[in-house]
């Protein structure tokens, strides 16, 4: 409210409607607020973060100085790998080198010259630095300098002239006059193996020393003798390894020749006779001669070959003692098949033959009364003619046509019925024999062999059998091969070993399937 000058009052002050309009409101003036750059704790937190900045330059400066300026990173290594050379420090692992740094500068630019003609001053450096161990008769670290410098292309013929230096100073400081008197007095007494070495020794110093190269001459002579009179008793892994000894000393002797040759002519004789012992079944003259190749020549094909037969022929023999129920003569058989050839199959069959034997022989009865008897013996025989009508003839072991008739035979070997169902089941594994064989089937053809084989030993068609069926064996396999069945193949290529090692076409065959197995 306010008053009216114009209109002084008069006694009596009257209220004005819209006073209201003559007053005015006014919020207090705020106080107005200090600039941000003012604040103290604005200040304190642009201190730290400058802080921080120079510390990270500082901490970082030479990679950002690399990063921003790589001429001054390739100075700076020039300049160490100077420093490194004035001091002497050629080459070193860690990188500190005079090597390593210019390799490095010359890494990151390889358009200067100072780093190319830095490494040529370091190999001469090196080489210089051979000639001063030399002189120290300091010879290791003189051959590592030397190396040093050839590694750095130093001119040949001055790295040649060190070596030779180094080379005779060793001479000198080894005393070769009491070496070579030392392989003399060894191979005066006839140790051999002493003397060698040292008149190797003497060569590595001084290569063409005429009297160690005479002296090595006549030992190596010596020893090729030794390995002579050793084949000629027929110790041939001595012989064989006086021959490489020689060899490994000097491979182009004039006598090693002759030596190889008659330990050839040796290995060769004895393989032909173990090969006509296995045919006559000596089996242990037969494994040691095989051996005595092998001492000789390890990678003998045919020996290796030779050894496979045997362990058949040990799984055979097995086979029938444990027919014979002399379980402990085939355990024994069993055993030296399975560590000659522990994964043939027909290790396996014998194994499974045995235990056969073993199951049968279990069945028996020995005290059974004469009705019983009978009893059993008829119905084993009507278990053959079931098993055989199942072409059952081996296996499942126990309940084979030829495990019922092994039982039947144990009750009653001298029954009339039981000898005419043995004719029976033999004929009949024949005739399933060449059944098989000309369909091809040559798993089924295998069984019916293995069980002619069993109940007939020696039937005179077996090895003519036995032929046949591994040459079906390769031609199946073959064709299997082409086929891309290299799986298949390579059982066939087992097998058909197992039967006949030395059926014709098998090394062919195996052959195939070695490459085979390779481009798989």
């Amino acid at each position: 409210m306010t008053r009216d000058s114009d209109n002084p009052p008069r006694g009596k002050i009257e209220p004005v409607a819209d006073w209201l309009q003559e007053v005015e409101f006014r919020r207090p003036t705020a106080k107005p607020a200090a600039p941000i750059w003012r604040s103290r704790g604005w200040w304190r937190w642009v201190a730290a973060v400058i802080v921080l900045l120079v510390l990270a330059v500082v901490a970082f400066r030479q990679p950002l100085a690399d990063l921003i300026w790589p001429d001054m990173r390739v100075q700076r290594l020039l300049d160490d790998a100077e420093l490194a050379l004035k001091q002497g420090r050629l080459s070193a692992i860690d990188g500190t080198g005079a090597r390593q740094r210019f390799e490095a500068a010359q890494a990151l630019d390889s358009d200067r010259s100072e780093a190319r003609d830095g490494l040529a001053r370091v190999a001469q450096a090196a080489v210089a630095q051979a000639r001063g161990y030399v002189r120290d008769n300091r010879f290791e670290q003189a051959r590592q300098s030397l190396a040093l410098a050839r590694e750095l292309q130093v001119p040949r013929a001055d790295a040649d002239a060190v070596a030779d230096q180094l080379r005779q100073r060793e001479v000198a400081h080894a005393g070769l006059d009491e070496l070579m008197r030392q392989a003399g007095s060894a191979r005066t007494s006839g140790a051999l193996e002493t003397a060698l070495p040292l008149y190797q020794r003497v060569l590595a110093l001084q290569p063409t020393h005429t009297t160690a190269l005479e002296g090595r001459e006549d030992a190596l002579s010596e020893l090729l003798q030794q390995a002579r009179l050793a084949i000629a008793a027929d110790d041939l892994a001595k012989g064989s390894a006086l021959i490489e000894q020689t060899r490994e000393y000097d491979a182009g002797h004039v006598d090693l020749p002759d030596a190889q040759a008659q330990l050839a002519r040796a290995v060769e004789a004895r393989r032909r006779d173990a090969d006509g012992d296995l045919r006559r079944l000596r089996l242990e003259q037969a494994l040691t001669g095989y051996r005595l190749v092998l001492a000789a020549s390890p990678a003998d094909a045919d020996a290796q070959q030779g050894i496979e037969r045997i362990a058949v022929a040990y799984a055979q023999r097995s086979a029938r003692e444990a027919s014979d129920f002399d379980f402990a003569a085939a355990q024994a058989s069993l055993r030296l098949a399975r560590e000659l050839s522990p994964r043939a199959s027909v290790v396996r069959e014998a194994e499974q033959a045995l235990a056969r034997a073993r199951q049968s022989q279990s069945r028996l009865g020995s005290t059974l009364p004469l009705r019983e008897r009978k009893r059993r013996t008829e119905s084993l025989l009507a278990a053959v003619e079931q098993a055989a009508a199942r072409g059952e003839w081996i296996a499942p072991p126990g309940e084979s046509a030829y495990d019922k008739l092994r039982a039947a035979q144990a009750l009653a070997p001298d029954d009339a019925a039981v000898k005419r169902a043995a004719a029976r089941v033999v004929l009949a594994t024949r005739a399933c024999f060449e059944d098989e064989l000309r369909a091809n089937r040559v798993r089924r053809a295998r069984a019916c062999y293995d069980a002619w084989q069993t109940l007939e030993t020696r039937d005179a068609g077996l090895a003519d059998a036995r032929r046949r069926l591994s040459l079906k064996w390769i031609a199946v396999g073959d064709e299997r091969l082409g086929s891309g069945d290299v799986e298949f193949a390579a059982q066939a290529l087992q097998e058909a070993r197992g039967l006949d090692a030395n059926a014709p076409g098998l090394a062919e065959f195996a052959a195939r399937v070695r490459r085979a197995q390779t481009g798989q």
